[in-house]
């Protein structure tokens, strides 16, 4: 097990030195921060196998030493130390998680690179933790190899870290190691990566512009109904005016100030339905219908329905070129994802292939699946399931891509839209006024 010298400081404002061992750093680090302690700097002194004799000055219980230490600590009377610039900065950059995207899809394709080489696992791995800038990357890495050289599964390893890892990435790697071909699972793996971070950032890039736009223009609608109406409608009581605002721009600002004084009703009210559609996604019943809304959704529901079956095909055609059979490869398969429904569409194909029937049949009968891939399903069932399957994710992939410009296309026209609605809202209700007030016209009807 690797040894750390950490330092931390707690909750008293006391430094705290210790030597200690634990499976990780990223693990080291989340122990700290369950005992009140945040860690400043954490460097790994040493690394023993897991059949070596524990040393008789480093503790195996992290919690317990950790414990014991801010104890000690704090009954320190010096309490006045100062920190330098450095420890501030780094106490202040400990509470955040410093593993990236970016920094998986580098160590992604390193690994590729290496095992098309010819590395092994093991090789493959030392040669990237010896160039990985990132420390908690790193930490993570000495864990995984840790496990390899212990005969186990990189996947079984990255499991522990599913806040970090995504969870199709790990099941991808999965896939590869059960079927062996960790290779192909990998470019499969970098290309998720790449391609979930470039839909992000475009998705991003329509939805902040044009939100940041709406809360401004609701911002001025909301200021110009409680505050500018007002101001203007004294005016023409003062000038002795006839004239009175719009019976519209009157009954939107005396909605407002109404809404103001009753805001925390529709809050509890949106907070109750919220926690209700929460409490029903956690029974299986709720989670089903749930994990079927994301599918049948409007505008993502189909792009997200193709990515998933994407997935579920990329492993299934990874398993069936190393020769595995058609339930075989299903159940393997079917971990790249936690979705109920299509989860319930793999299990029926399953036990249709035990009972004889058509494993492609759940597929045609959800009615979410494209009637091209399950007509391409039914030929290569007669034909080369293989090859044809190789054939279904390029379909998709194309698919995909069409929805997705779709979606492009198509969303900014909705947030215009609402935008555009928001725009005359203001100008009826509030700038109508204003100009009224401006050219003076409601001079002539004063007394």
């Amino acid at each position: 097990m690797p040894e750390f010298t950490y330092k931390a400081i707690d909750k008293n404002g006391i430094v705290i030195k210790q030597r200690v061992q634990d499976k990780s750093k990223h693990s080291l680090v989340k122990r700290l921060k369950e005992n009140e302690l945040t860690p400043i700097d954490i460097v790994q002194t040493s690394f023993t196998s897991g059949s070596h004799r524990n040393k008789r000055n480093i503790s195996n219980n992290t919690d317990e030493l950790v414990k014991l230490a801010s104890s000690v600590a704090s009954k320190r009377e010096d309490k006045t130390r100062g920190f330098s610039v450095y420890e501030k900065i780094k106490m202040k950059l400990a509470t955040q998680s410093r593993i990236t995207t970016r920094d998986l899809e580098i160590f992604t394709q390193n690994f590729y690179l290496l095992k098309k080489a010819g590395f092994n696992n093991i090789h493959a791995l030392s040669t990237i933790i010896n160039s990985t800038d990132n420390p908690d990357l790193r930490g993570i890495l000495e864990d995984v190899l840790a496990g390899v050289e212990g005969g186990d599964y990189m996947y079984t390893t990255l499991e522990y870290y599913s806040d970090v890892f995504p969870y199709i990435y790990i099941n991808l790697i999965k896939v590869g190691e059960l079927s062996g071909s960790l290779e192909e699972s990998l470019a499969e793996a970098l290309n998720y990566l790449e391609s979930s971070s470039k839909l992000n950032k475009r998705l991003k890039g329509i939805l902040i512009p044009n939100i940041l736009e709406f809360v401004i223009l609701l911002v001025i609608l909301f200021i110009g109904s409680m505050y500018v109406i007002p101001i203007i409608q004294n005016v023409f009581i003062q000038v002795g005016s006839t004239e009175r605002l719009p019976s519209y721009t009157v009954a939107f600002s005396n909605f407002l100030n109404e809404f103001v004084k009753v805001w925390y009703i529709p809050l509890i009210v949106i907070a109750m339905i919220a926690g209700a559609v929460y409490a029903r996604a956690q029974t299986p019943k709720g989670r089903y219908q749930w994990d079927y809304f994301v599918y049948a959704m409007p505008l993502f529901g189909k792009l997200n329905y193709s990515i998933t079956l994407l997935r579920v095909f990329q492993a299934m055609q990874l398993n069936l070129k190393n020769g595995l059979r058609i339930q075989e490869a299903l159940e393997v398969s079917k971990t790249v994802t936690r979705n109920y429904v299509m989860l319930s569409i793999i299990e029926t194909a399953i036990n249709n292939t035990i009972t004889g029937e058509s494993w492609v049949q759940p597929f045609e009968d959800s009615g979410l699946t494209n009637s091209m891939i399950t007509e391409m399903l039914k030929i290569g069932m007669k034909t080369d399931l293989t090859t044809m399957v190789g054939k279904i994710v390029e379909y998709l992939n194309m698919d995909i891509n069409v929805v997705m410009e779709r979606i492009v296309k198509v969303l900014p026209q909705i947030l215009y839209i609402i935008v555009g609605i928001l725009i005359i809202l203001i100008t009826v209700v509030v700038l109508v006024p204003c100009i009224t007030v401006y050219m003076g016209g409601f001079l002539f009807s004063a007394v």
